[in-house]
């Protein structure tokens, strides 16, 4: 059976679809504001730091989404009073935070049952997603997008020039940390499509190709968003036909739409500046 008719046939398949989808499309529009503002780290300590919130949230029988939230928001402001409040930059609190809270969650783990759910919470399972998780999915990726919209002017420009930000009255910290609250919950989102361990590649990957293409946030956002939806759609794909591990795969194609772009894009690719470099040698030689 090919994939469209097993599509068409499988309702697990398509709340699969659906849920990678939107997760692929939230993942680029915010993925856009972390690489930007040079918080790359960040987004992989939040993708770590949410693990005992979910562990906590199993163990208590709850939706992990309001465990996991909670632990990332927590982690974000502990890295933030660390770091303002000690000798220490930001990535050492960052570093020492979120090793933290991942080894706090995965000791909580081992007090659960089954293995099983520590492989999915790492490694996702999208062909296992259940309606609640989509609806869960939709409404963060609807809360997410209508943020970026009506706090797109604030983002913009706490995120090129901070100092400009705070002269014309914006706080700073109040936007850092509605970011983190929104990357927290994308996260949240995406554990059960690319798990724990991947999600940051999700955050970066798309965002990162969109920025090789791009001098405009307004349509890095939307190319981002499309290649992140790309990526989870031929993932999938490969995953259903091969039996293969569904994040693992989404986040491969997505790699792999990143070095096409960092070798042919036309004015930020490898190869365009290799042949500019060659050319400006020449015309020194010749010179």
């Amino acid at each position: 059976m090919n994939f469209v008719d097993a599509i068409i046939q499988y309702e697990f398949l398509q709340k699969a679809l659906i849920t990678s989808v939107m997760v692929g499309i939230i993942c680029g529009v915010i993925g856009c504001f972390i690489i930007l503002r040079g918080m790359a780290l960040m987004g992989d300590a939040i993708s770590h730091a949410v693990l005992p919130g979910v562990a906590i949230s199993y163990m208590l029988g709850i939706n992990f989404f309001f465990g996991a939230v909670a632990s990332g928001v927590l982690t974000s402001i502990a890295i933030g009073f660390v770091s303002q409040n000690s000798r220490l930059k930001n990535d050492t609190s960052i570093g020492i935070m979120f090793t933290s809270a991942f080894a706090a969650g995965i000791i909580l783990i081992t007090f659960m049952k089954s293995s099983t759910d520590l492989y999915h919470i790492l490694f996702g399972n999208v062909l296992a997603v259940r309606p609640s998780d989509m609806w869960v999915t939709l409404g963060i990726g609807l809360l997410v997008i209508t943020v970026v919209y009506f706090f797109y002017k604030e983002l913009l420009v706490t995120s090129f020039d901070p100092t400009m930000a705070s002269a014309y009255g914006l706080s700073t910290k109040l936007i850092h940390y509605l970011l983190m609250t929104m990357l927290t919950m994308v996260t949240v989102a995406s554990l059960q499509t690319v798990g724990i361990v991947l999600v940051v590649a999700m955050l970066i990957t798309p965002a990162a190709t969109a920025y090789l293409l791009t001098d405009r946030l307004t349509l890095m956002i939307y190319l981002a968003s499309g290649f992140g939806a790309v990526a989870a759609f031929i993932g999938l794909y490969f995953s259903f036909t091969y039996n293969l591990s569904s994040g693992a795969t989404i986040v491969l194609v997505s790699t792999v739409m990143f070095i096409a772009v960092f070798l042919m894009s036309p004015k930020y690719g490898f190869i365009q500046r290799f042949i500019r470099s060659r050319k400006i040698r020449s015309l020194e030689g010749e010179m």
